[in-house]
């Protein structure tokens, strides 16, 4: 390669990342085409033109650039990584646990790697296995809240609630305003029975996201199960008011509200204007 050519090369290699940046990834896959049209065993220009491929939905031609990438540099553990997030975006998950699998074997320590083979396992219901994942990548990384919370999910399947509780708590520790994990450790806490400690997640979600309906319903039939039933029809009014056929259609067969029917609010909001 000649001086000039070695300069090319930086300069659209650095080119590509910027317009990565940018989010501009027709344009970064241009600059890094340009850079291996000058230096084709270059493995960072394979790489970064298969994230900017797979940035743009182009899944197949992502894992063709990741695996340019590892002919040059088999052990380039982002590679197989992301090589895998491709996969596992096509469906074919058994295939993105080998890319994972890959990624481990060459750094056993990463994170991401562990977290990302753990949603593959996750789609496959291979749930005890996906826990593990999970927990590895938290072993390296203790304040991953979306680990805590995909490893209530996979607990959640396998009916360990407390687990799943607790798992939840520490994805809030670590991101208290995380609406998604205080509503589903409501619903577990429901679930367990602890009405007052899921009514409170309920709240504390709806302080985050102050329309969901789906919350308010799950919030009545705590408060409806308490005898509550003042504070159970307003928050299953409200419920209604922001998803009417929905939350009409499934409260009138709830049992949850048994206490509720005898009540004329009950019967104008879910039955007559049904």
């Amino acid at each position: 390669m000649t001086d000039v050519q070695e300069i090319e090369v930086i300069f659209f290699f650095q080119k590509g990342l910027y317009l990565n940046k940018q989010q501009d990834y027709s344009s970064a896959i241009a600059s890094y085409d340009a850079v291996l049209m000058r230096q084709s065993d270059y493995p960072d220009a394979w790489y970064n033109r298969g994230n900017a491929l797979y940035r743009l939905g182009q899944y197949q031609a992502a894992i063709a650039s990741y695996d340019r990438a590892l002919e040059y540099e088999p052990g380039f553990s982002e590679a197989w990584n992301n090589r895998g997030s491709a996969l596992d975006d096509l469906h074919q998950y058994e295939a993105a646990i080998a890319s994972y699998d890959q990624a481990l074997k060459y750094r056993p320590n990463y994170c991401w790697a562990w977290y990302n083979r753990g949603i593959a396992l996750r789609n496959l219901e291979r749930y005890d296995e996906a826990v593990n994942s999970y927990d590895r990548a938290i072993e390296f990384k203790p304040d991953y809240y979306w680990a805590w919370y995909n490893r209530a999910l996979a607990l959640k399947q396998l009916g360990k609630l407390k687990s799943v509780v607790a798992s939840y708590n520490k994805a809030v520790e670590f991101k208290p305003d995380f609406e998604e994990a205080w509503t589903n450790r409501g619903n577990a806490l429901y679930h367990l029975g602890y009405l007052e400690a899921a009514i409170a997640s309920y709240n504390k979600a709806l302080t985050l996201k102050p329309d969901s309906p789906n919350t308010f319903y799950n919030q009545a039939c705590c408060y409806a199960l308490q005898e509550e039933y003042d504070l159970a029809f307003a928050s299953l009014q409200r419920a209604v008011e922001l998803s009417p056929q929905e939350y009409r259609e499934i409260a009138k067969t709830n049992s949850d509200f048994d206490g509720l029917r005898a009540d004329e609010r009950f019967a104008t909001l879910i039955l007559q204007a049904s």
